[in-house]
């Protein structure tokens, strides 16, 4: 078993548990969180938000969009931008810098959001995407307040928010999602790559005698899918999002565990355009399972996002990255450049209400890595690569000598959509991907071969059915 001897308050903690949600921008979720108090805490500390007047430049030159607040109680409100923005590496470009290609140098000015969502609207119609009815370029500009979000807007006030934590590369979910669990995306910058071969942090944490486990929701959590160091680990590190709540209940978490949301359309991930409602639901829950847990006051939560999901945000990311490995990867992109900033909460009763946690003047910036750098460092595990040796850990938020006692969450209620998901029923990218990993399983069919081709799954529901009964094959077939 590893020993270690922290150095700041993670001492204290046995159990750091992550929940990482998808593709929403911190303004998008967060910017307004101090609005009502001139964007300083009230602990004083300043906070990186919005003041109202930001904008981007309208379509063809048209008048500037500026930001607005999503009205609560409207049929549209958990549902906005009301389609999936562009989300990969040029699209991310087009946002930060107005063209696909980034300038040397590489100077954002965070005007091309509108644009970028003129053009990706303009394609997701002709290829008949699900889109809100009424959607307009101009809604990417609209932003969530804690009003919508009282959930995670009352944890982030309760506890800690990070204002400047960024996204681990500027690009889609699965390489940021392997920076998560790897600190390395092995030079990948699209979802055309779904599976990684780099070490995990949960082989590493194997090797050290710390325990762990990885939850889905409601399936088997895609995460194991995606690293082949996890396909064949033990099954026992591995459940569902009830047995994550049963083991918090009684007293048995391990010392680090992931959790995943519901991949499907109708699911919590909070996923535009899918319902961010549900996911408000999944935070209050994961929350309430801790707190309620013999644990609690032993116990730190990480609530991020993958990734900013094409979603508006004022802060040009920094450069000054780390680049994980040696060689550039695609695009030609070095890895010197960090994502825009994504929502980071933490929460423990070891953490002051209303902080606001910032790296030192001249710090690396936070970014995914931060959170494995902050797993090696409480628990003694040598980094997986540069990128995660040179990130920053969390540990200073953890400065109280004894637990709160109070409940940020107290009196609030779990906002319900009055909508109705435009993309309910479809197949979800996520879970595309997913049946796609699940097909390539070594089944043994009736012939004795493993040879095996993914039937057509048209709907969500074909692709839980298909991935369920196909891990279920594939476990059998390894205890036989």
């Amino acid at each position: 078993m590893s020993t270690a001897v922290p150095s700041n308050g993670l001492a204290a903690v046995e159990h750091i548990v992550v929940l990482m949600l998808e593709n929403r921008s911190f303004d998008h979720m967060l910017g307004f969180l101090y609005a009502d108090a001139g964007n300083v805490s009230p602990s004083g500390q300043p906070f990186e938000g919005l003041t109202g007047q930001e904008s981007n430049p309208g379509d063809a030159g048209g008048a500037p969009v500026g930001v607005f607040r999503i009205a609560p109680d409207t049929a549209s409100t958990y549902f906005m931008p009301g389609a999936d923005p562009g989300e990969g590496y040029k699209a991310t470009n087009s946002q930060l810098f107005g063209s696909t290609t980034a300038p040397s140098p590489p100077l954002a000015t965070n005007q091309g959001f509108v644009g970028d969502f003129v053009y990706t609207l303009g394609w997701e119609t002709k290829e008949k995407w699900s889109i809100l009815p009424g959607t307009v370029a101009g809604d990417i500009m609209g932003m969530h307040t804690p009003q919508t979000l009282p959930v995670l807007s009352a944890l982030a006030r309760g506890f800690a928010v990070c204002d400047h934590w960024y996204g681990s590369v500027p690009t889609e979910t699965l390489p940021n999602r392997a920076f998560m669990h790897a600190a390395t995306s092995q030079g990948h910058m699209d979802d055309n790559t779904k599976s990684f071969t780099a070490p995990t942090i949960y082989a590493a944490l194997s090797q050290h005698g710390v325990s762990w486990r990885v939850h889905g929701y409601d399936a088997d959590p895609l995460t194991r899918m995606t690293f082949t160091d996890l396909v064949g680990a033990p099954d026992a590190n591995f459940g569902r999002f009830a047995d994550f709540q049963a083991a918090a209940a009684a007293g048995t978490l391990p010392a680090y565990t992931f959790l995943e949301p519901s991949w499907g359309s109708s699911g919590n991930s909070q996923h535009p355009n899918y319902d961010v409602a549900l996911g408000e639901q999944m935070i209050h829950d994961v929350y309430y399972a801790l707190r309620n847990g013999p644990a609690w006051n032993r116990t730190l939560l990480v609530i991020t996002y993958d990734e900013h999901g094409g979603c508006y945000d004022h802060v040009p990311p920094p450069s000054g990255a780390v680049p994980p490995d040696a060689a550039a990867g695609e695009y030609g992109f070095d890895f010197t450049r960090f994502g825009p900033r994504v929502p980071t909460v933490l929460v423990s009763p070891l953490i002051p209400a209303g902080t606001v946690l910032r790296v030192p003047e001249g710090g690396m910036p936070f970014d995914h890595t931060s959170i494995l750098r902050t797993v090696q460092q409480r628990w003694n595990v040598p980094a997986l690569t540069a990128r995660d040796a040179a990130a920053m850990d969390v540990g200073a938020v953890l400065s109280l000598a004894s637990p709160r006692t109070d409940d940020p969450l107290a009196g609030v209620t779990v906002p319900v959509s009055q909508g109705s998901n435009p993309a309910a029923g479809k197949p979800s990218h996520l879970l595309e991907v997913y049946a796609e990993l699940a097909s390539r399983l070594p089944v043994p069919d009736a012939q004795g071969g493993t040879h095996h081709a993914m039937p057509a799954l048209a709907t969500e529901a074909d692709c839980l059915r298909y991935i369920d009964e196909r891990l279920a094959a594939w476990k059998a077939a390894r205890t036989a």
